[in-house]
């Protein structure tokens, strides 16, 4: 046989013969996984910039350049998709545009304007994962990004502790890819509830979803995290709750039974022992401080209550409104540690409106979920999580974050009526 007419191996064969939008799916899927990653600010945060004051770096600052590009490349690729996305999210891009439109009033016009294009582009991959993927398609590379970044996490802690284990204030617990065991933990309790969905939309791979749910939840353990592991019962709860209410109504009325008791069993130790419930986690009676810094914030609210100071410049003007707060503090506070103060010092109480709309929207488009549809097993935890998360980090309408990207891509996608599974 001459070489002309030799047989083309398989693999090369399959390359050549195989439908070029096949391809164009496997680019676009590790282009997602790549950016997730990159969202994630795993590794690259820890070995570039400061903890303190990550937008100083720029080196961090560069990697979003390409970031962006991608994100912009991807939309353009299926422009009919990315617009009706858009269309059907109109209270999101107005929360959003807002943050743009406060340069206008911004006490550090710079700042907003540069820290607002970011906010747009993490909102705009946001919509384009939700407007290129179905759910099971979008769940399942989701899961893949959070397993790797656990992979990479229990490399980082075993091979590289002196950047994976933290040394000092804990010494001991894990902090793998991330500055701090906080966000390990925070991440992995995201990555845990991505492993329940997956197992769902892939029962196939069981195996390997129950492998990646029981690391990310030993990573949580090893984080030291109690937030992190409250986080953690409550979305395995939430899967489990789901599952047990589509097993017929008599089940669905005993987890309704049981989500309200717990509930108001919750708010009565809240409201009788809150010292003890509070040591028992770890954190004084003021949560670490938080709530001396959110009576302080809220006079700053209510010195610009309709407009607030200009998205993301609050924090940067040491001479502005933010010294009352470091005086009042005693400390350099970096930001409101609770997301809806937050959102209320960018843009003001009806930015703090509006972000409420969008929220509750997802939150009960995800419970219309309840009864039937394989991705209520990541929308209805995520979300819950999103909430519980936001009354003590400043988590909501972040730019450059994997949380706020998630939050908007699920948010997009349960406003979409003919998202299928």
């Amino acid at each position: 046989m001459s070489l002309a007419t030799a047989p083309e191996p398989a693999l090369i064969s399959a390359w050549r013969h195989a439908p070029p939008l096949k391809f164009a799916g496997i680019i676009e899927g590790g282009l997602t996984v790549l950016c997730l990653f990159l969202f994630s600010q795993g590794l690259i945060g820890p070995l570039f910039a400061d903890p303190a004051d990550p937008e100083s770096s720029a080196v961090l600052r560069l990697i979003w350049l390409p970031v962006y590009a991608i994100t912009l490349g991807l939309a353009a690729v299926r422009p009919g998709a990315i617009l009706r996305t858009l269309v059907s999210n109109g209270l999101l891009l107005a929360v959003v545009g807002l943050a743009l439109v406060s340069v206008m009033w911004s006490i550090d016009p710079d700042t907003t304007l540069r820290r607002a294009f970011a906010l747009i582009m993490t909102t705009l991959f946001g919509l384009w994962l939700a407007s290129r993927w179905h759910w099971r398609e979008m769940i399942l590379l989701i899961a893949t990004t959070f397993g790797i970044l656990a992979a990479l996490s229990t490399f980082m802690a075993l091979a590289v502790p002196s950047l994976g284990v933290d040394h000092a204030v804990h010494a001991g617990a894990w902090k793998g890819l991330w500055w701090e065991k906080n966000t390990l933990g925070a991440v992995m309790g995201w990555g845990a509830i991505s492993a329940y969905a997956a197992l769902r939309f892939d029962p196939e791979r069981r195996w390997l979803w129950m492998g990646m749910a029981v690391l990310c939840t030993a990573l949580i353990l090893l984080s030291t995290s109690k937030t992190a592991l409250l986080a953690w019962i409550l979305g395995t709860g939430s899967a489990i709750g789901i599952a047990l209410c589509r097993r017929g109504f008599g089940f669905a009325a005993l987890m309704l039974f049981l989500a309200v008791t717990g509930g108001a069993l919750f708010a009565l130790i809240l409201a009788i022992a809150p010292v003890e419930f509070l040591a028992l986690l770890g954190r004084d009676a003021t949560l670490t401080g938080r709530t001396d810094i959110w009576v302080i914030l809220a006079g700053q609210v209510a010195e610009q209550p309709w407009t607030g100071y200009g998205y993301k410049a609050f924090w940067t003007v040491d001479d502005g409104p933010v010294f009352w707060v470091r005086q009042g503090t005693s400390w350099p506070v970096p930001t409101a540690h609770n997301g809806w103060i937050e959102v209320a010092l960018a843009v003001g109480l009806p930015g703090v409106v509006l972000m409420a709309i969008v929220f509750l929207q997802a939150a009960f488009q995800a419970a219309g979920r309840l009864f039937a549809g394989r991705e209520a097993y990541w929308a209805i935890p995520y979300i819950a999580l999103i909430a519980v998360v936001s009354v003590s980090e400043s988590n909501l309408m972040q730019q450059n974050s994997l949380g706020w990207l998630l939050f908007v891509a699920t948010a997009a996608k349960l406003a979409d009526r003919r998202a299928r599974s």
